[in-house]
Order: C-alpha cells, then sequence, then structure tokens
C-alpha cells in the first residue's frame, strides 16, 4: 500500500469555502425574496429549507457511491454539475419553483462534504489530518460568510439572480481546483450492495455514531434558526437594514476562520466531547446577548453563538471519524443526514415560531437545541472516554 500524498490545506479550506458559498448564499437575500414573492418567514425560509432538505437526503446516498467510485472523483463531479442548478435558478419566476431548483441544488453539494470528508481521513496521515480537518472546516465557515456577504452585495447593486450567477462561476472554479486533488492511494472500492448494507448496520448499531448525528441535528437547527430570522428580524423596525447591510451582519463568519484553527490544537489535545461543552456554553450566553436591542450587542451575540456553532462542529466531525474504521463515505453520509435535517427543519419550525413570536420566541427555542445538543453529545460520548475526551 503507498504512502499517503501530502494535500495542502490551503487546497482543503479553498474547497470548503466554494461549496459552502452554494449551501447559504441566499439568507441573506430573504427579506428581498420576501417581498418578490408576497411571502411569509416560514415560507420564504424555504429557500434554504429546500436545499437542507435534499441534503440530508442525498447524504447516505452519496456515501455509497463515493465508497464505490472514489472520494476524488465523487468531489470533482459534484463541483461540475453545481454550475447548473445556479443558472436555472436565474430563470426562477415563482418561488416554488425557486425552491425546486435550490433542491436540485442540495442533491448535489454533498458530493463535494461527504467525499472530501472521507478523503481527508484515508489519504492524509493521522498527525497532520486534524489540522487538515481544521482548515477544511475553516474554508466552510468562509464560505459560509462569503456566500452570504457576496450575494447580498451584489444583489444590492444587481439584483438577486446576479447572486446566481456568482454560484455558477464560483462552482466552475471548484471544478477546477478539485482536480488538483492528488489521486487516491488508500481508497478501495465497495461495490457490493450485501457490504453497503452490512456497513449500514454496522453503522446504526454504534452508538456513539448516532449520537453525534444527533448533535449534528441540534447545532444545525440553531444555527440556521438563528441566521433565517436574524435577517427578517434586522431588515424590519428599528433596523431596516437592506440585503448589502445584512449581508455585512454576517462578518461575524469571520470569527470562525479564526476561532477554529486556534481551536484545532484544544480539540487534539482534550477530544470532541470536552470541545462541543465549551462550545455550548459559548452558544447559549451568545444566544442570551441577542435579547438586548442595540444592534451592536446583538452582533456580538450572535458572534459568539456562531463561533460555539462552528466549535461544535469541528467536534462533531471529529467524533465521527473516531466512531469507525470502515465505510467512512457512509457514515459521513449518515451524519450529514442528520446534519442537514436540522436545518431543514428549522427552517420552518424557526419561520413559524418568528411569525408568532418575533425573535423572544427564537431565542429560548435555539437555546433549547443547541442544550440539547451539549447533553446528547455527554450522554453518547460518555462511554468512550478514551476516543472522545
Amino acid at each position: 500500500m503507498s504512502a499517503p500524498r501530502r494535500v495542502s490545506p490551503l487546497l482543503l479550506a479553498a474547497l470548503g469555502t466554494l461549496v459552502f458559498l452554494n449551501v447559504y448564499a441566499p439568507q441573506s437575500l430573504l427579506p428581498v425574496l420576501a417581498r418578490e414573492f408576497h411571502a411569509g418567514a416560514a415560507q420564504v425560509g424555504g429557500v434554504i429549507g429546500a436545499t437542507m432538505l435534499s441534503m440530508a437526503l442525498a447524504s447516505p446516498l452519496v456515501g455509497v457511491l463515493a465508497d464505490a467510485v472514489g472520494r476524488r472523483r465523487t468531489v470533482i463531479w459534484a463541483f461540475a454539475l453545481l454550475v447548473l442548478p445556479a443558472v436555472l435558478a436565474v430563470l426562477a419566476q415563482t418561488l416554488p419553483v425557486l425552491n425546486g431548483v435550490r433542491f436540485l441544488q442540495g442533491l448535489l453539494i454533498p458530493g463535494v462534504m461527504v467525499g472530501l470528508n472521507a478523503y481527508i481521513a484515508e489519504e492524509i496521515p493521522a498527525p497532520e489530518r486534524s489540522r487538515a480537518l481544521t482548515a477544511y472546516v475553516t474554508g466552510t465557515v468562509l464560505g459560509g460568510f462569503l456566500g452570504r456577504f457576496l450575494s447580498g452585495l451584489v444583489a444590492n447593486w444587481g439584483g438577486w439572480h446576479a447572486a446566481f450567477w456568482l454560484l455558477a462561476g464560483t462552482s466552475l472554479v471548484g471544478f477546477l481546483l478539485a482536480r488538483r486533488l492528488p489521486p487516491e492511494t488508500q481508497f478501495r472500492p465497495h461495490r457490493d450492495p450485501r457490504s453497503v448494507l452490512c456497513s449500514l448496520g454496522t453503522h446504526l448499531k454504534n452508538p456513539a455514531l448516532l449520537a453525534t448525528c444527533g448533535v449534528g441535528f441540534l447545532i444545525l437547527f440553531t444555527l440556521v434558526g438563528v441566521f433565517n430570522t436574524l435577517t427578517l428580524r434586522l431588515a424590519d423596525a428599528p433596523y431596516h437594514l437592506n440585503s448589502a447591510q445584512t449581508g455585512f451582519i454576517f462578518a461575524v463568519y469571520l470569527l470562525g476562520v479564526v476561532i477554529t484553527p486556534i481551536a484545532g490544537p484544544f480539540l487534539a489535545a482534550r477530544g470532541p466531547l470536552v470541545t462541543l461543552i465549551s462550545a455550548a456554553a459559548c452558544s447559549l450566553l451568545g444566544l442570551l446577548v441577542t435579547m438586548s436591542s442595540p444592534l451592536p450587542l446583538i452582533i456580538a451575540g450572535v458572534a459568539g453563538a456562531a463561533c460555539g456553532v462552528f466549535l461544535s462542529q469541528s467536534a462533531a466531525l471529529a467524533a465521527v471519524q473516531r466512531s469507525v474504521t470502515q465505510a467512512r463515505s457512509l457514515a459521513t453520509g449518515l451524519y450529514h443526514l442528520a446534519y442537514y435535517g436540522g436545518a431543514a427543519v428549522s427552517s420552518v419550525v424557526a419561520g413559524h415560531v418568528f411569525e408568532a413570536a418575533g425573535w423572544g420566541g427564537v431565542v429560548p427555542l435555539v437555546m433549547g437545541s443547541m442544550g440539547l445538543a451539549a447533553l446528547v453529545g455527554l450522554l453518547g460520548w460518555r462511554g468512550s472516554r478514551s476516543s472522545y475526551g
């Protein structure tokens, strides 16, 4: 078996950035789309929820595909195909059509995420793996910010259609960069359906993996619940922010670019469990601060909440890889099924809560989900202290 080739952390960070530009880009456009399509918070939240739902549904299937044809090939083709739904979104004339295109987009995004996570686990030597994973997660954080920020900025200048032209271009760049990933040396294809079912059964009997899936569901429920409704809150009185200004609010994501690499050594030394509990405490404190009215305090509170979610995501991704020794793409796919399932549910639930009770109703909802994430991690990972800290 050949020795793993060195992979640039910058390349992994760039790929994480480019794929996550697609995930949350319309979030800063929600007030604009709500006005154009005469939709309420729950309805317009479907622009995010449709993508999250399809990402959740596609992730396990993409895991099976990546285990069969290879992680690198899956990443490359996923980026290539992402150009198509971005162009189709430009042509959408109604909200249901836009949601349908966003659903298609979500079917392709997991090809990059699931394939790349398994690629990192297998192709990068163990001593460098935490750094590589941190680089990738940092890239996803940067992509989450840039998608929201650039789409808001571009839409304020050229309308919301221009934001999707931007996504088409960045997906093409992702395709070109993904081709620079070194060929796999550790990958062994799994194409026997019986083997897939056996691996699935093994994963579903793995308590630590199931707990990690629960944590993933709850932490993204928190993040999407906050940011879907935050844009609507700040577009209303007394703030009246436009799409470009709300895009600037998402600069709090840049803290994740700083915090996540710094937390890498902490995660490696203390393990996912301690990291998760510390991160949840940070998020809960930040969410409490957002109950205030001054805009600077709201931004500070959202920053704290977001940093906690970023650290929780790093802990959960590390926990997935520590909990399995085979069929890693399938395990990562199951995690993303739960993770993005939480986002899809939150897009609807948080929207209805915001319509009924405003921000004062959303905050207790997301604080409950973040606190429950810490509890699930504590109970599910506690039996494996040697692995989970």
